[in-house]
């Protein structure tokens, strides 16, 4: 079985109130997979200016395998601000590089030997990468113990009805917060029902295998078909929220790859997450006393 696991979509620099630090859902996802001994592969793309030259030199000195592409766009930037409690607020730049990830023979290589891949709502605003997203998940194996992680991650408006329906149709794994459940359901037309009994409808209507639901403060839930689990959040004294549910996602899946049960992967995913939240950026080194239990 591959152990390739991949992050699809927007890399970019997190503009922090310390200082600039690479970030995107997809990039932070295959760094914390990669951390549990996966093959964690970014695919994106960045321009041929020094902010693309600078995340490729960040990616080779963390050792993590990528395939990007420089292509005639800008490098992506995001303007973060935290307010008191540590939650981020976006200015997301458009027209950038990750707008425009091209199909290329290599991707195409790469996604046969693709176990799982992450990807969201915001690399789809653009035609070129949401054709190159669909097209990556078409190669991939339709074999058992494949999974297509859908993260809905909605950012500034940058989704549609149409582009949520049919990634919610390609993925088997869905992962989605307590907010984006409310705007989905009013977008979907789902009557006012409690968040489980939507989390249910979504499971059933598009044939998920895995619902993951997060809800801050106040815990997280996995649906399966037949089970749900329930995690308390820990209380913990937090630095930035940036890049804790991309954690929780890598952590999660790397956890079901390596043959751990639902509850188990949803307990460390949540010991992860609150990790993270800990530390400044989406991208520190876990404690060895976390990545020894997945290696």
């Amino acid at each position: 079985m591959n152990d390739v696991i991949v992050g699809m979509g927007e890399v970019l620099w997190d503009m922090l109130p310390e200082g600039k630090k690479i970030g995107g859902a997809p990039a932070n996802f295959a760094y914390h997979v990669s951390q549990y001994g996966f093959d964690g592969y970014v695919v994106s793309a960045v321009g041929d200016d020094k902010l693309g030259n600078e995340i490729l030199e960040s990616f080779n000195n963390r050792r993590l395998n990528y395939l990007i592409q420089r292509v005639p766009y800008p490098t992506g930037m995001v303007q973060i601000e935290l307010d008191e409690a540590g939650i981020p607020c976006y200015e997301i730049k458009e027209n950038v590089a990750w707008d425009n990830i091209p199909f290329t023979v290599d991707l195409e290589k790469l996604a046969k030997k693709t176990r799982a891949v992450c990807f969201g709502s915001l690399a789809q605003r653009n035609t070129v990468s949401r054709e190159t997203i669909n097209r990556f998940l078409d190669v991939m194996s339709d074999a058992a113990g494949q999974y297509r992680v859908f993260d809905v991650n909605l950012r500034q408006g940058f989704y549609d009805k149409e582009i949520l329906c049919n990634s919610m149709k390609r993925c088997n794994i869905l992962k989605i917060n307590d907010e984006e459940l409310i705007a989905v359901s009013r977008m979907f037309e789902y009557p006012g029902i409690n968040l489980e009994d939507k989390c249910r409808a979504l499971l059933s209507e598009y044939g998920l295998e895995i619902l993951i639901l997060t809800c801050g403060v106040n815990g997280s839930y996995v649906f399966t078909r037949e089970n749900v689990s329930f995690v308390n959040t820990p209380k913990i004294e937090v630095a930035d929220t940036v890049g804790a549910g991309d954690s929780f996602t890598a952590t999660f899946i790397s956890s079901i790859l390596k043959g751990k049960s639902i509850r188990e992967a949803h307990e460390l995913a949540v010991e992860v997450s609150a990790y993270v939240c800990t530390q400044n950026g989406a991208m520190p080194e876990l404690p060895i006393s976390i990545k020894s239990r997945l290696l």
